[in-house]
């Protein structure tokens, strides 16, 4: 973005304040230095830059107090010099309410971006960044060898008239996230998640016994982004080195369950159908409420080590993200809690729990840490919430907007499901945004075909795969088959191969927006399959796919491969049915724990277009019950 540019430390300029102070124009040095910031123009916006030693603005109308400058040049990283016509005094309004006050601030009509000095030290550095970054105002930073590939993590539009980007990697220990320019962020990152162990009593300090060895711990310092691609939150988390300890030794069982993405979506559908509410919340630190049954011991963390007592280790009382069986005491303990405040637990959905009394109900429904809440009133919802706080570390979201990177909107007749803004960020990571869109998925004259020859970018194949597969699984039913198809040839891809799969990110870019729509109408289960015998001769299996809706809106497909061999097109449809017959069992049986749905729940109806099919299915009844007249008549 710009060259490196600094000043002497001995003509560094002068510091702002967050006050008035009086300047004496004669002793004043006026000779600036900046990084090169002339992108765009707007004379209203404002950077903060670390390599520039003095503010300025463009916009003569923004100073409170002016004094003409003749002759004065400022010196720019590109070499470059332009005229410095006046100085004096900025007010920045603040979103807190506060003013900040530039002083010293040089004229620079010339200059397109108006620049913050991020030369200011301590407090007054940190209120200033911390405040501006809430006006979204774009921070450039001081980096050196900037390797962009890897760097650029994201890109976000502030406002019409510019493009930034974040190009820094998260820090990978606490001493490079103190020294980095996020310093107060990252800090107070880290002092809430230590906060959080020292008040939930995570350990003990003791003397090592002997013949034990502690387990390593380290610091993961990750940037949480929002759904439209900007900066959410920092967080920090203390970290066991868990893949050193020994099985039967310091963890037994490490299984715990995770909610089916299928259950999230019926759920949000049954949500749609009844016009229910459905709020968000996120365990702060979940992994840290569950309680050990092991004997496990712990290095000091970094940056924490007691005075005193630095050859003492932690014995862990309680779990500690990075365990082995972090995951498994975690969910124990949310079930323990649940049960014992009147909630059941899902039979087909470990992670589902629902409570209802004669003329109310609430659904609450865990994705490891992040959970949905939905229920028949608001009062029900807020009583759940300040249940869970009281039992737990809980941040309240208020109603749903984001889970699992998947969008939740609300038009006015129902619920809509959409991952836009995660296809066009792929869509940027794997150079396709600047490909012409295509109207479907697959391309019919494009023959698929096992590669025997040399692999085409196998590595880069994969990973396309992967993140289709993500969005095909959330929220985009209409490119199972086209993924599926693709997914067998991972191992060796061709170049044929790759046109396929370029010719799904096109279709991607075209239906960019396209997403799951839920409405109240029709308020039923019901499914469809079908069946693809044997597209290609070298290949003897066929393809079954299924999707079952409700409301309008798909809450379950799939598309595989048969796993046997059909000898025809109407046996194919009957493994494909068998399928689809064993997906309706399961979302009749889930929807049985459900209370606002209808009970008993009715036979689901699976549609399929096979006249073969139809009519074996019939001979077949006939057959069956011929058989068990005859046994009956003749012993």
């Amino acid at each position: 973005m710009a060259k490196d540019c600094r000043l002497p430390k001995k003509n560094q300029a002068h510091v702002s304040e967050v006050r008035s102070v009086p300047i004496d124009l004669g002793k004043l040095n006026l000779s600036a230095v900046v990084f090169e910031a002339n992108l765009v123009d707007n004379p209203r916006e404002w950077w903060i830059d670390t390599g520039a030693t003095r503010h300025i603005c463009s916009d003569k109308e923004m100073f409170s107090t002016y004094t003409p400058i003749n002759g004065r040049k400022l010196f720019m990283g590109n070499s470059a010099t332009s005229n410095i016509v006046g100085l004096g005094k900025v007010v920045l309004k603040m979103t807190s309410g506060k003013e900040l006050t530039l002083i010293d601030v040089l004229h620079v009509p010339d200059i397109r971006k108006n620049l913050v000095s991020g030369s200011l030290k301590g407090k007054k550095k940190e209120v200033l960044e911390k405040e501006l970054m809430k006006l979204q105002v774009v921070i450039i930073k001081e980096m050196k060898n900037l390797d962009a590939a890897k760097r650029a993590k994201i890109a976000k539009t502030f406002g019409p008239e510019f493009l930034t980007y974040v190009l820094e990697n998260e820090p990978r220990t606490i001493n490079e996230a103190l020294s980095s320019p996020e310093a107060p962020f990252w800090k107070e990152a880290i002092n809430s998640e230590i906060e959080s162990i020292m008040q939930n009593h995570t350990w003990e300090l003791m003397d090592l016994p002997p013949g034990s060895t502690p387990l390593g711990c380290k610091w993961i310092l990750k940037r949480k982004y929002k759904a439209d691609g900007s900066i959410d939150k920092y967080k920090a988390r203390l970290v066991a080195k868990g893949f050193k300890q020994k099985e039967g030794l310091d963890f037994f069982d490490t299984y715990s369950p995770v909610t089916r993405i299928t259950s999230i979506r019926v759920l949000i559908a049954i949500a749609a159908l009844y016009d229910l509410e459905i709020h968000q919340m996120d365990v702060k630190t979940a992994f840290l409420n569950g309680e050990l049954d092991e004997e496990i011991y712990m290095e000091q963390p970094e940056g924490f080590v007691v005075p005193g007592q630095e050859k003492k280790v932690c014995r862990l009382v309680k779990s500690l993200y990075g365990l082995k069986q972090a995951p498994k005491q975690w969910h124990e303990k949310f079930d323990r809690t649940m049960l014992s405040n009147g909630f059941k637990i899902n039979e087909c959905d470990k992670c589902v729990y629902v409570k209802s009394s004669h003329n109310s109900f609430i659904i609450v429904c865990l994705y490891v840490d992040d959970m949905l809440i939905m229920g028949s009133n608001r009062d029900v919802i807020l009583t759940t919430k300040r249940m869970l706080t009281k039992h737990f570390d809980m941040k309240d979201m208020g109603l749903a907007d984001v889970i699992l990177g998947i969008k939740i909107s609300k038009p006015s007749d129902g619920l809509a499901l959409s991952q836009s803004h995660y296809i066009e960020n792929i869509l940027k990571k794997f150079k396709a945004y600047d490909s012409p869109p295509a109207k479907t998925p697959v391309d019919l004259n494009l023959h698929l075909a096992k590669n025997k020859g040399e692999s085409e970018g196998q590595i880069e194949y994969s990973r396309i795969i992967g993140s289709l597969m993500y969005i095909m699984n959330c929220t985009r039913p209409d490119i199972a088959y086209a993924v599926n198809k693709l997914s067998r040839f991972t191992s060796n891809p061709s170049k044929n191969h790759w046109k396929g799969l370029i010719r799904v990110l096109r279709y991607l870019k075209y239906t960019s927006n396209y997403g799951l729509h839920y409405t109240r109408y029709p308020a039923v289960l019901e499914g469809y399959s079908d069946a693809n015998w044997i597209s290609d001769s070298k290949d003897t299996k066929s393809t079954s796919g299924y999707v079952f809706t409700i409301g309008g809106g798909a809450v379950s497909w799939k598309s595989s491969k048969q796993t046997c061999i059909a000898r025809s097109t109407m046996e194919s449809e009957f493994i494909a049915l068998d399928k689809a017959g064993e997906e309706a069992e399961w979302l009749r049986n889930f929807l049985e724990d459900i209370p606002c749905w209808t009970k008993p729940v009715p036979a689901i109806m699976i549609h399929c277009d096979s006249q073969s099919a139809i009519e074996g299915h019939k001979v077949v009844c006939i057959m069956v019950n011929l058989d068990i007249y005859v046994e009956d008549i003749i012993p």
